[in-house]
């Protein structure tokens, strides 16, 4: 414009920016347990007040974990609401910090719908339903919550005709909605990009807005505004401590370019902050998300489902009526589908005999008459999970023959927990990069020997646990003789009995 003086300069955008604040004066208030006072654009709120938002109200952020930990009965829609703020909080930092990456209202608004939007595919016991009972009801179909988020997404713009609304807001379709699902579920068309190669997979931004791709969803380090929402909520309600600080990282996040691609760095002495947020991770999943009581209830449950599943119908689109199982190919079936599903078997009528045993299960977990934990050992190498479960049932029910019980394959249970960093065996340490403040611009990594000699050098494990599902106590007896002399048959010594 041909304005030298620095002042003028920074005069003008000032006014700029508070121009644009009066087109969107219009806030609503959220007061949230963890991140306070939190304010949302009126295009964030009409996606908030729409039936397919509103549904995650249903569904618990835990699975079964409240029934094992009373306080976690918190559910997606604060979560969402948590990582929307966070999203928002991220890319506002970086504009300010760095006018020079061209952040403008369009990319914040899409981040932050992204961070609102990520989980809306979730299914009655959120992870419970698609990591356990969909592999099972329908062992053919490849499906992922990420990609029903997607699905769920365009039905609630579509559903509430929020196009003209998106545009009226600045936001430019379709670049813009694809953006919004690429953040969510990674690139549209990944078979192509694998296909062809295509060096930049993405449609929704330029390849010199990578680190735009990283803040909701971050597929390179795992480093996201997601995980430290759930962090701070579930440590919150479940009454463990949080040793992570994410406003630290906040605080200290900056984009530099890193092999031609621009991405969220932070400083290095952030280094010990990022160990303690997966040391975090870690202790989550191994004191609350894989507690031995909290998985067999989800594994009843479960069992549950798939027993009643071909019972419960469902009215979708055009009027065809879904399955438990098969509300997922429908979108007006599937926001139908939340936790309430549990107590219509529950409740289901006596004179339903087609819901007898998906009842029976859920009263006995009611009732806490749940499957007994036998105890469990590590595995010494990574397992094919499937046949060897089901090999290793087998096995158990042969392993001690004699006495006065004879237990079949089926009255035992065996499931296999890993624990990582979120990254397999890998350090996610390892993909990230750091800067100094006297070189803001030069980024590096930083080994694992040169930030502590206390951690780990394994970053994955996978323990074997046995159950059984008779509860009297010659039956129970009888289970344990048989896991101690399964784990004598396959020379594991460090096997752990279940009540100690």
């Amino acid at each position: 414009m041909g304005i030298e003086c620095l002042g003028v300069r920074l005069q003008i955008l000032h006014s700029l920016r508070k121009l644009w604040q009066v087109g969107m004066e219009s806030y609503k208030v959220f007061n949230d347990p963890i991140h306070g006072h939190v304010a949302f654009h009126q295009l964030l709120i009409k996606i908030i007040d729409t039936p397919q938002f509103q549904r995650l109200r249903y569904i618990k952020q835990l699975g079964g974990a409240s029934f094992v930990f009373p306080g976690a009965s918190h559910n997606r829609f604060e979560h969402s609401i948590g990582v929307g703020h966070l999203a928002g909080e991220l890319v506002k930092a970086l504009q300010k910090r760095q006018p020079e990456l061209d952040i403008d209202h369009r990319d914040i608004l899409c981040v932050q719908i992204a961070g609102l939007c990520h989980d809306l595919g979730h299914g009655p016991f959120s992870h419970m339903f698609d990591k356990s009972f969909i592999p099972k009801a329908r062992p053919d179909k490849k499906w992922k919550h990420e990609q029903a988020s997607i699905n769920m997404f365009d039905y609630l713009v579509e559903d509430n005709n929020l196009k003209p609304v998106m545009e009226q807001h600045g936001l430019v379709l379709p670049e813009d909605l694809d953006f919004i699902k690429e953040q969510i579920a990674g690139p549209m068309d990944t078979s192509s990009s694998r296909r062809k190669k295509v060096p930049w997979p993405y449609k929704g931004r330029p390849e010199e807005k990578t680190f735009l791709y990283e803040i909701v969803a971050n597929r390179r380090s795992g480093i996201d505004v997601d995980k430290w929402d759930y962090f701070a909520r579930d440590c919150h309600y479940l009454g463990i401590q949080n040793n992570f600080d994410y406003r630290r990282s906040l605080m200290f996040a900056r984009v530099i370019n890193v092999d031609g691609q621009n991405q969220i760095c932070t400083r290095d002495k952030e280094v010990g902050n990022l160990y303690d947020m997966f040391y975090t991770r870690n202790c989550l999943h191994r004191r609350a998300y894989q507690h031995k009581v909290g998985n067999i209830i989800e594994f009843m449950i479960t069992e549950a489902f798939l027993k009643a599943d071909q019972f419960i119908q469902i009215k979708g689109s055009r009027g065809k009526m879904f399955s438990l199982s098969t509300a997922i190919d429908d979108m007006e079936a599937y926001i139908k589908l939340t936790d309430h599903v549990f107590e219509q078997i529950l409740h289901s009528p006596s004179e339903e005999p087609d819901m007898a045993e998906a009842k029976q299960i859920l009263q006995n977990i009611v009732h806490r008459r749940l499957y007994k934990c036998l105890g469990e050992t590590q595995a010494k190498e990574p397992m094919t999970v499937t046949q060897t479960i089901e090999k290793w049932e087998a096995d158990l029910a042969k392993s001690f023959p004699q006495g006065e019980v004879q237990l079949q394959p089926e009255d035992f249970v065996v499931s296999v927990v890993v624990f990582n960093y979120g990254m397999k065996e890998k350090n996610p340490i390892d993909k990230v990069h750091f800067y100094c403040k006297n070189a803001l611009t030069t980024a590096y990594q930083i080994p694992q020997e040169q930030v502590s000699r206390f951690l780990p050098k394994c970053y994955i494990e996978e323990v074997i646990r046995f159950y059984c599902k008779k509860r009297d106590p010659k039956s129970l007896e009888a289970a344990k003789k048989h896991f101690v002399q399964w784990c004598s048959n396959m020379n594991s010594s460090n096997h752990q009995d279940g009540d100690s």
